[in-house]
């Protein structure tokens, strides 16, 4: 439950699969429904939140965030800007905590647009969030108090693992690794999906043998405390058929490719927050 103040009011600006997630989370951890709101220019969406959580509701961005005590920013960056601007006046009459989880947005971009002086959280959470095992990093300007702190953090793990940056430069990092991390590993289950099916397993096997694979193989380095590498040396047994695989990837430079393609991830992430940052 969100607990760094008592019964906090949450206004969540955008109505999309982010803000459902963490709306689903907070509500599954204890928050009240009540206390929870969204604004979004899309009626559809806000009948869908009012039906299947009992949020309230609002087509007005200012009006859902006058008076709460954290304000998400839960929109496109392309249109941050635009709708931060508009509630700026209520951000420097309220003083809420500011949580933005709009990708490539840097802190200092969305102070200016919100009026100068807000208390900004900048959080990166990825996809896996939809499903309760996402990873966020957060990164808090210096007007973010200790209770401020505590209160993002509480609202960005009711979705997964939350870790805090000193340096917000590191998000791009963070992005790279991630932020666009699952489409890696979603490329590697297909490769293998499809390596599996040219061996002649059917589809929906290879399908099941894969991702239960992946599942189990980061359910072990999630509760191990050996590193991957040590991990992936317990299950290598000399002249066995695993070590022949792993030398293939080995003389094929996959550590070279994901450094490289983590690389030109981070790249575009700094290319992207100077273009929106820009607008």
């Amino acid at each position: 439950m969100v607990s760094a103040m008592k019964n906090p009011t949450l206004a969540f600006i955008g109505a999309g699969n982010m803000a459902g997630s963490l709306i689903a989370g907070l509500i599954a951890d204890g928050t009240d429904p009540t206390r929870l709101r969204v604004a979004d220019p899309d009626p559809e969406k806000l009948r869908a939140m009012t039906a299947r959580f009992g949020v309230v509701t609002l087509a007005d961005n200012p009006e859902a965030a006058a008076g709460a005590d954290v304000v998400v920013l839960a929109v496109k960056p392309q249109v941050l800007k635009g709708v931060a601007e508009a509630l700026a006046p209520m951000v420097r009459e309220h003083r809420p905590l500011v949580v933005s989880v709009a990708a490539g947005i840097r802190e200092t971009d969305l102070c200016r647009w919100l009026g100068g002086d807000a208390a900004v959280v900048r959080a990166m959470p990825n996809t896996p969030a939809l499903v309760g095992s996402g990873a966020t990093a957060l990164y808090a300007n210096p007007r973010v108090s200790q209770n401020q702190r505590s209160l993002a953090e509480s609202v960005l793990r009711a979705v997964g693992l939350t870790l805090w940056l000193d340096d917000e430069q590191l998000m791009d990092a963070v992005t790279a690794v991630s932020g666009s991390g699952p489409a890696y590993f979603f490329l590697v289950m297909e490769a293998m999906q499809e390596a599996a099916r040219q061996l002649g397993l059917p589809a929906e096997t290879a399908r099941l043998l894969t991702l239960q694979t992946a599942f189990g193989a980061a359910k072990m380095a999630l509760e191990s405390t050996e590193e991957p590498g040590g991990l992936r040396q317990r299950v290598t047994s000399p002249g066995g058929t695993t070590e022949k695989a792993l030398g293939v990837l080995e003389d094929g430079a996959l550590r070279g490719l994901f450094l490289k393609a983590i690389e030109a991830a981070a790249t575009r992430s700094r290319e992207l927050a100077d273009e929106f940052g820009g607008q």
